[in-house]
């Protein structure tokens, strides 16, 4: 890869940089910076926004280092709010893309007491200092200055070069970066994967050295990661990553289980292999739905025998959710996936009535019907096949001819409801109402020409009389 230039930045015909007086900046985000300098403070773009930029990709957000004191920055910035202890003030940019700008006072982190923050830190104003706490060199370039005029790059970590070799290297010694904040072992598979990066040897070693203090980790910030990570484009490589650095065994016990158990799809490959497959084959949306093709065989490795996994989908929809849980995943999504997981193990042929796929459609519900096609086609790329095997172009156009006829597929699209059956049979409101409406949906669901309101009254006449009720 060619060297990366600086913002601004273009090659002159011998190879060399040629640097530009600014770089590209949001005018918003240029703003700041002069404001910061005008009133005599140091002041630099840091971290993931620069590192983007240098890239030439666009930043998912901005964030800002400076020398003043967080009560100075927000005493420039009326609209700001300050809300931690860590130095860091949010800035409203005023711009929808751009979103809220985080501007930290420069600090040295002291006294990691959790794994993850710091129990305490020492504001500082020294731009080198501040770079040296930071995770990775790609994440440890400044560009700014002093004030107004002094602007310029420092890269005291050589982050630059490692952009240009496309690598991840921890800042300093990488046992002591991830003993300090175990996040950023998960930060750097996640990096990795939507980066397209390759992890430098030591710091991978590092990684696999101090995998256990994952556990420390709350469910919150895991998830946060996975999700990252499954809407990135290496998300495969990043995947294997996770496992072969030992962060999946702590994230998630349950995946790791997968390694090794046998799988007759892919010649040479395993149940994780297929998992993995699977998330590579998934479409971007519904964004639940790679999540549900990490976990949808999640239940195979408790349920194995004699070379089989009977009941893995009902198995495996228990622990996702169990899972998703600890992860503290969103409810509508976790509820979401769960019921994938216990659907996906469907099978059509060609033979089925229109009725069967009629109560296909009620037993998994017409709004989950997309997503678990589309859980059906990863689920086939994971095993080697192609998207629509198994018949599924044929199945979903019975089931979308059935949805545009109009068919009673739910209580609500009976001709007649509980009072209607109250007024017939002189009933109070009690489960008879509720169980006889369900019987009278089974019977439309097989033969549709059935939903009138006469024809359900002596329809429910007969099974009154059948049950002896009246």
């Amino acid at each position: 890869m060619a060297d990366v230039p600086v913002p601004g930045e273009e090659l002159t015909p011998d190879g060399g940089l040629r640097v530009d007086p600014l770089p590209a900046l949001p005018a918003a985000v240029q703003d700041m910076l002069d404001r910061l300098w005008s009133a005599g403070h140091a002041a630099y773009v840091v971290g993931g926004s620069l590192r983007d930029t240098m890239l030439g990709r666009v930043p998912a957000d901005w964030d800002l280092t400076t020398s003043a004191l967080p009560e100075q920055t927000a005493a420039l910035f009326p609209e700001a709010a300050y809300e931690n202890a860590f130095g860091s003030v949010v800035v409203p940019s005023g711009d929808d893309v751009i979103g809220d700008v985080d501007i930290t006072t420069m600090r040295s982190d002291h006294d990691y007491a959790d794994f993850r923050r710091p129990h305490r830190v020492d504001f500082t104003d020294s731009i080198e200092l501040d770079l040296a706490r930071r995770d990775f060199t790609v994440n440890a370039i400044a560009w700014g200055g002093e004030a107004v005029g002094t602007r310029h790059l420092v890269d005291p970590h050589d982050g630059r070069d490692d952009l240009a070799r496309q690598t991840l290297r921890a800042v300093g010694d990488p046992a002591t970066r991830f003993g300090e904040d175990a996040l950023r072992m998960l930060r750097a598979v996640r990096l990795a994967a939507t980066l397209g990066f390759s992890v430098e040897p030591a710091t991978f070693e590092a990684i696999r050295d101090k995998a256990d203090l994952v556990r420390h980790l709350s469910g919150e910030r895991i998830a946060a990661e996975m999700r990252l990570l499954l809407a990135a484009t290496d998300r495969t490589a990043g995947l294997r990553l996770l496992a072969d650095s030992g962060l999946l065994e702590q994230a998630a016990p349950e995946l790791a289980a997968q390694r090794g158990v046998p799988q007759n799809k892919v010649p040479g490959e395993d149940l994780w292999d297929h998992s993995v497959r699977s998330v590579g084959g998934a479409a971007p949306d519904p964004p639940y739905l790679r999540l549900a093709a990490l976990l949808h065989d999640l239940g195979k490795p408790s349920t194995m025998a004699d070379g089989r996994f009977v009941g893995h989908e009902s198995v495996g929809a228990d622990m996702a959710r169990a899972l998703l849980d600890r992860w503290h995943w969103p409810t509508a999504e976790r509820d979401l996936v769960v019921h994938l997981i216990r659907q996906h193990m469907f099978g059509y042929v060609p033979r089925w009535s229109d009725a069967a796929v009629r109560r296909f459609i009620v037993k998994v519900g017409p709004g989950a019907l997309d997503d678990l096609f589309l859980l059906r086609e990863a689920d086939n790329v994971g095993s080697g096949l192609p998207p629509d095997a198994g018949r599924l172009t044929e199945f979903r156009s019975r089931v979308r001819r059935e949805l545009d006829s109009g068919a009673a597929l739910d209580l609500r699209s009976l001709a007649v409801d509980g009072s209607d059956l109250m007024t017939e049979f002189g009933w109070q409101p009690g489960p008879i109402v509720g169980t006889t409406l369900q019987r009278l949906l089974d019977r439309v669901i097989g033969d549709p020409t059935l939903n009138t309101r006469d024809r359900l009254l002596s329809v429910a006449r007969s099974i009154v009389a059948a049950d002896g009720r009246s």
